[in-house]
């Protein structure tokens, strides 16, 4: 009766003890030294971090391997000669970067109904329409753009880029068209190529890897 009461007793121990494993779970950095990134742009403060659930899958809308293609195709990895493709770690470094005041900008180039579903934090939304004169964007609000919220300046006539910004440019994955489509009309406009990032993984990625998404 003892040694049934000491198995039942250790049994319960044990149980106890794994379910206080499984709940904690094993933590998810960023990096093997960043766990989380804390930034505040206009005003308002943002903490990138990874969801911290061991058994978390990935959302749903980004769960599909066969879009159709054309148009859902597979970019390239070197979209432009000069144009950088990036990775999540450097993203995050960005958006410090802007934080900090440094002339940068993170831009999301999907179009709103996709931004509603969730975007990378602190990165503000200029969809592909916008610059695509293809799509019925006129050359003034066009300029507006390049003006207000690029930093480029307008000389006698011509487009002055030594104060624009560098741009972090991105949409929904490596088979999301909206950003290359944002780039390359931005190089047609003379835009630096040194001046413009592409984080090719996208909202794909991002999701992937569990990192903390925020809706408009």
């Amino acid at each position: 009766m003892k040694m049934m009461k000491w198995f039942t007793t250790l049994a319960l121990a044990a149980g106890l003890f794994t379910s206080g494993m499984a709940l904690a779970g094993k933590p998810v950095g960023i990096t093997p030294k960043i766990k989380e990134v804390t930034f505040t742009v206009n005003g308002k403060t943002y903490t990138i971090k990874r969801n911290q659930d061991n058994k978390n899958t990935v959302n749903p809308a980004f769960a599909k391997t066969s879009r159709p293609c054309p148009p859902f195709c597979i970019q390239p990895i070197k979209l432009a000669p000069g144009v950088e493709t990036i990775g999540e770690v450097e993203v995050i470094d960005y958006l410090v970067r802007m934080a900090k005041g440094e002339p940068i900008l993170v831009v999301d180039s999907r179009t709103p109904d996709w931004v509603a579903r969730g975007t990378i934090p602190g990165a503000v939304n200029i969809p592909w329409t916008k610059l695509n004169p293809a799509k019925g964007a006129d050359p003034i609000s066009i300029g507006e753009i390049l003006q207000e919220q690029f930093g480029v300046k307008e000389v006698e006539g011509l487009w002055d880029f030594s104060n624009a910004k560098t741009l972090v440019m991105f949409c929904n994955g490596m088979w999301c068209g909206q950003s290359p489509n944002n780039i390359k009309n931005l190089l047609k406009f003379g835009y630096p190529e040194h001046k413009i990032k592409w984080y090719r993984g996208g909202m794909q990625d991002w999701e992937i890897l569990g990192l903390t998404t925020v809706k408009p």
